[in-house]
């Protein structure tokens, strides 16, 4: 903890800074590397973490919803991400879209995803997204955050609760990785498979 009761490094993200200009700036330098496969790459992404999640918790649900517009959300019934209140009362998150995954994102060996690739973290789906936005269900408090092109552009927003906890993560992907994007439901129900503590119902909006 810092002197203002934020922890400064977890085991995940470094608390320090909310967002690393840097390592975003080489994520869209370098789609192929940090996206191959393109959109579906950046869902797993998402779903890793609400795997993560499940496994914790003894199991879980989320939902992946493909949008007519191109964007794609997954939400989850996990416990939300992590947020702390300063001395001060502001209410900080841990930083997960917009610095590194320490466990993964300078160690492509570490895990890999459902598609036979690196698994390197939330910041890729960020950075590689025209916009995303972040809402978060906790038990003491819930939130929305808006970013652009793995940047915040607003500050984190209250909004009511509902009684319930977990994570939704709305994103569009950027034109180029769309246009090559070839998303079907049997592929990605297939993918998303493998995860056996995390139950993902998939809905496919862009039909009719």
């Amino acid at each position: 903890m810092d002197a203002s009761g934020v922890p400064r490094q977890s085991t995940t993200h470094d608390w320090a800074s909310a967002v690393d200009a840097g390592h975003l700036a080489l994520i869209r330098r370098n789609p192929a590397e940090f996206a191959p496969g393109g959109v579906a790459h950046l869902i797993l992404e998402v779903l890793a973490y609400a795997a993560e999640e499940a496994e914790s918790n003894g199991g879980g649900r989320s939902t992946l919803t493909l949008h007519p517009d191109g964007s794609v959300s997954v939400a989850d019934n996990g416990r939300g991400t992590e947020t702390h209140v300063t001395d001060q009362g502001r209410t900080v998150r841990k930083p997960i879209m917009a610095t590194k995954d320490l466990r993964f994102f300078d160690f492509p060996d570490a895990q890999l995803l459902p598609d036979g690739h690196p698994r390197r973290g939330m910041s890729v789906v960020a950075a590689l997204s025209e916009w995303l936005v972040h809402t978060n269900r906790r038990h003491n408090g819930s939130w929305t955050q808006r970013y652009e092109h793995g940047n915040p552009v607003t500050d984190l927003t209250p909004v009511a609760d509902d009684g319930t906890t977990g994570t939704t993560v709305h994103f569009r992907p950027r034109q180029d990785l769309r246009a090559t994007a070839q998303l079907t439901v049997s592929t990605l129900e297939r993918r998303t498979g493998v995860w056996p503590q995390l139950s993902t119902k998939t809905l496919d909006r862009r039909i009719g």
